[in-house]
């Protein structure tokens, strides 16, 4: 995106390089370098405490083959088959049967909701091979749930913050108080348009997943014997469906109040993966916002060295990258605005080769596309959001999101 020292202008490159394309390079090394960052923090945290952990461990492994007179081989062989069982269901502990069908129930349900906490895997190739096929309807099956409980969500946040907004313009007087309607054109000036900043309901999905959260921990810390801090963990990493399976909740044989505590259990995980899944896209609307602004502040500063570059070229030399700027042509509107090399033509005065050639191929695309139409029976319509929200509309939670909020339409 910078501009290059070889004297050749970075605009040049915004051809190849369009501007979706840029984003998303430029996200992609955000995530990287984003990575990089979360490896060595975590690397520093927690090596120390993995190492002494394993220190102690050969440890006690050393002190028990002495007091048993075991060798080390039949010792780790034994454990190695403790391990295989443990993939089983298999633990130390009393717990439920993994395999039952209120387990079976559990497992279904974090498999399609795509948690897999992973204390519970099939064990046989039928159920290796089911699982494949279950998981691939019952994990699209449950996205297009959570696109649809996301469109419901922000269309009810949408409503009660224009409600909000329409009782502060009566409180200013803007809007008439009474029922009836006041003057149509002031109305329609103060409410044409408007739609809830994606910060308000960012800010508004973060209290429901907290509240949510701590409601459920509240829940967890007496009935599995957990911290609070460690039941606040356990629900980040389920409701965001990273399903470490450190912390598994509902997994001991008997729970007081079994049946109401399974229950709550459940509407909890289902209404926490709601919300946070409705909270990573807000999450990620605003990371967009975020990459557009970078990326216009390294345009601008690539414009103004094209700018300088540009006034120290000859009069008559068509640059590479300035082919746009003489001649802006607008394919969607089928407009072609006339420029300096229009005024040599209509002055006699000799064009290049490049504009001759750029010439027909213009016209060939407007007609290309004026075929096209005609062909469809209906003019394309180019939305203009498109080309200013930067992802050209988005996929999925996006396109849902997609003029619903402040930020990602033209009205802002």
């Amino acid at each position: 995106m910078a501009c290059g020292g070889g004297g050749g202008c970075c605009c040049s490159s915004a051809g190849r390089l369009n501007a979706d394309n840029a984003r998303f390079l430029l996200l992609a090394v955000l995530i990287v370098l984003y990575m990089l960052c979360g490896a060595a923090v975590f690397s520093a945290i927690e090596l120390p405490t993995e190492r002494q952990a394993k220190e102690r461990w050969e440890e006690r492994l050393e002190n028990f083959t002495q007091r048993h007179n075991l060798s080390r081989a039949e010792l780790r062989h034994f454990l190695r088959e403790y391990e295989e069982a443990a993939v089983a269901g298999i633990r130390v502990d009393d717990i439920r049967p993994r395999w039952d069908f209120t387990g079976a129930f559990y497992f279904v349900g974090t498999v399609v909701s795509t948690i897999g906490f992973g204390m519970t895997t099939p064990a046989t190739v039928g159920g290796k091979i089911f699982l494949i096929f279950y998981g691939l309807i019952g994990c699209a099956g449950t996205i297009l749930f959570f696109n649809l409980f996301l469109e419901r969500l922000i269309t009810v946040i949408a409503y009660v913050m224009k409600s909000c907004h329409e009782r502060q313009l009566r409180r200013k007087g803007v809007l008439p108080h009474d029922g009836r309607r006041g003057s149509g054109t002031s109305e329609a000036d103060s409410l044409a348009g408007w739609k809830p900043s994606v910060y308000y309901v960012m800010l508004i999905l973060c209290v429901a997943s907290l509240i949510i959260s701590c409601c459920a921990s509240a829940m967890y810390t007496p009935i599995e014997g957990w911290s609070y801090f460690d039941s606040l963990y356990f629900c980040f990493v389920a409701f965001s469906t990273i399903g470490f399976g450190d912390l598994v909740s509902s997994q001991n044989t008997q729970y007081e109040s079994q049946g109401l505590y399974r229950f709550g259990n459940f509407v909890f995980i289902l209404m926490g993966v709601c919300c946070i899944y409705s909270l990573f896209n807000v999450i990620s609307i605003v990371i967009k916002q975020s990459i557009n602004w970078i990326l216009k502040k390294l345009d601008c500063r690539c414009c103004h060295r094209c700018q300088r570059k540009l006034f120290r070229s000859r009069r008559n030399v068509v640059m590479p990258g300035n082919m746009r700027s003489r001649r802006n042509i607008s394919i969607e509107t089928d407009i072609v605005n006339e420029s300096d090399t229009d005024g040599r033509r209509l002055s006699g005065e000799m064009i290049s080769m490049k504009d001759f050639l750029a010439s027909n191929k213009v016209s060939l695309a407007i007609m290309q596309k004026q075929l096209s139409e005609t062909a469809n029976g209906y003019p394309r319509q180019m939305s203009t959001n498109s080309k200013q929200n930067g992802f050209s509309g988005g996929v999925g939670a996006l396109a849902i999101m997609n003029n619903r909020l402040a930020e990602t339409s033209v009205d802002r």
